[in-house]
């Protein structure tokens, strides 16, 4: 190479590499805590604003993560709560590596799996596969555990849709998806977070023994909720923003994160847009927001757990919001509106 041609192809190099797309944040053992708000993007006048207004509702906890720090953070983020639903998006990231090796085949039938239940499924009922459960399209309406009044009220009759044609959130898919996931793997859902999840991604505070299977004679196919806090979430959320990688590593099937935080679809039934596989999932041009009040571009997805429990991943924006609320007692609790005018003030702090 002629030597004038060398400064100027580093000048060029050296330019390049200053133009180029820093390489995302992640926590290490902790979450980094931004000094300032505006260093991240964020008044701190306005984000005030929106820890007033939490502090009207029954907000026990909020996290703001931007570009993998810590914008604002405030009540027990510490503290363990129970996931409630939220359960169910840790279980569809599970789903990734045995479907991905095979041990699992999202094609196949209960019939196929043995799957059964107290008062029995029909034929037609058998035909239900796997990812129909994931969808939350089984058409079996036989009775769940932990199954909400608000549930049970909008359940279908029992034999009233085929396999795979209705959109109904119904906790007897989500069960049988873990009896599915432990018989297929031999492995128990709460051991399965720590080893597949929580260790890889560092959470600070989750333990196996967090986890507690809801059982009872209505059903064969237990519940799986489990306790968490705010700033695990925040982690489980900052590793689905990414794909399933974590600072290099990929702890989930990018693919898989993919397809299960897609529209596959519509969730007028619960006034909401979209839902995917265990995640809701934004869709602008459907009936509902994804949430009440606030206007979210399409990509973003969220885990969702009775009484206000969110975990909001915003990619485009690069961003993730935890809301967590005590549900452990009677008291009062945060609805989808309340919750999205929480975001919507959270996002109007950008600068």
């Amino acid at each position: 190479m002629p030597r004038p041609l060398l400064p100027f192809l580093l000048f060029l190099l050296a330019g390049a590499l200053a133009g180029a797309t820093p390489p995302p944040v992640f926590p290490g053992a902790q979450w980094t805590v931004a000094a300032r708000p505006e260093d991240q993007g964020f008044s701190a006048e306005k984000l005030a604003a929106a820890r007033a207004y939490s502090e009207t509702i029954a907000t026990a906890a909020v996290m703001v993560v931007r570009d993998g720090v810590v914008v604002a953070q405030w009540g027990d983020v510490a503290r363990k709560f129970n996931t409630h639903s939220i359960r169910k998006s840790f279980l569809s990231a599970l789903y990734g590596a045995p479907v991905g090796s095979g041990v699992i085949k999202l094609d196949a039938t209960m019939g196929e799996l043995g799957i059964d239940d107290v008062e029995g499924l029909t034929e037609e009922e058998k035909k239900a596969t796997v990812r129909d459960c994931l969808k939350a399209r089984s058409g079996i309406y036989h009775p769940a555990l932990y199954e909400s009044a608000g549930m049970k009220k909008l359940k279908p009759p029992r034999h009233s849709e085929k396999a795979g044609t209705h959109w109904y959130y119904n906790n007897w898919d989500f069960n049988v998806a873990g009896t599915i996931y432990e018989r297929a793997t031999g492995r128990g859902i709460f051991d399965a977070i720590a080893e597949d999840i929580a260790r890889p991604i560092g959470m600070e505070d989750y333990s196996p023994a967090d986890g507690k299977y809801e059982r009872g004679a209505e059903s064969r196919h237990a519940a799986y909720p489990f306790r968490v806090t705010a700033r695990d979430l925040a982690r489980f959320g900052w590793l689905m923003l990414h794909r399933g990688n974590w600072a290099g590593r990929q702890v989930l099937d990018a693919a898989w994160v993919d397809e299960s935080t897609r529209y596959h679809s519509d969730a007028t039934l619960y006034a909401c847009d979209g839902y995917g596989y265990m995640w809701w999932v934004a869709r602008r041009h459907n009936k509902h927001p994804h949430l009440p009040g606030v206007e979210l571009p399409e990509g973003t997805f969220s885990a969702r757990g009775a009484g206000g429990h969110f975990v909001l991943v915003i990619p485009p924006e690069s961003l993730v919001i935890v809301h967590r609320v005590n549900t452990d007692g009677a008291g009062p609790r945060v609805n989808d509106r309340e919750f999205g005018r929480l975001v919507r003030l959270i996002r109007e702090a950008r600068q």
